[in-house]
């Protein structure tokens, strides 16, 4: 992916949430106190512009478990059956996602994972919530971004943010181990009726594949 890394200045008032200037950076999840990672880039303006012109059919969109060193082989049939037209762009995507999907697998020691591309229309997971995993990488590369806010459970945040375009971020999940729960909860952003479509990359560690599928 054409990318500029560095911070681009993004004020996060939430002491839980760290924004960071590199892939590496986000292994700051394992800090104590951590809820989130955010690495804040810049995403090149013809990618951007490329997803944007897309007719929604043409976004790769599906739902996998498979290694690591699977997925941009995995992506790369996914466009194929989808339409997504060939070029350097979709390159770029496809290699961006596998280079996402090899590092977060490897810092979370995970020897699968469950892969999802989801295009988004409608108000999905519309609560505020935290996910029941231990740790999940968002990164949404069209359309509205996750929003997230610090809030006890059964309340909404007060203040809500939502990460940067194109920006992974890493979030901790109900099952971590070893650490006071988080407060910080996340939703993705209300669509439905506006005519946006969202592209969405999920990733989810997955230690043993026979309880999952």
């Amino acid at each position: 992916m054409n990318v500029a890394a560095g911070n681009a200045g993004v004020l996060i008032p939430f002491k839980s949430v760290l924004v960071v200037d590199d892939l590496d950076g986000v292994s700051a999840i394992r800090n104590p106190g951590c809820a989130a990672a955010i690495w804040q880039r810049e995403a090149g303006a013809s990618l951007r512009a490329w997803l944007e012109n897309l007719a929604p059919d043409q976004l790769p969109h599906a739902r996998l478990f498979l290694r690591p060193d699977r997925v941009g082989e995995a992506v790369a049939q996914i466009c194929d059956q989808c339409g997504t037209p060939p070029g350097a762009e979709r390159r770029a995507l496809i290699d961006d996602i596998a280079t996402l999907a090899t590092h977060f697998a490897a810092m979370m020691d995970a020897p699968y994972l469950r892969v999802r591309l989801d295009v988004v229309i409608t108000n999905a997971c519309r609560k505020f919530h935290i996910d029941a995993v231990t740790a999940r990488l968002v990164c949404t590369y069209r359309g509205q971004t996750t929003q997230f806010g610090e809030a006890d459970q059964g309340h909404d945040p007060a203040a809500i943010l939502s990460t940067p375009a194109c920006c992974p971020v890493v979030l901790r999940g109900t099952k971590w181990p070893d650490d006071e729960p988080t407060r910080l909860r996340h939703r993705s952003p209300p669509i439905e009726g506006t005519g946006e479509t969202r592209l969405v990359l999920v990733l989810d560690p997955i230690y043993d594949l026979e309880e999952e599928v």
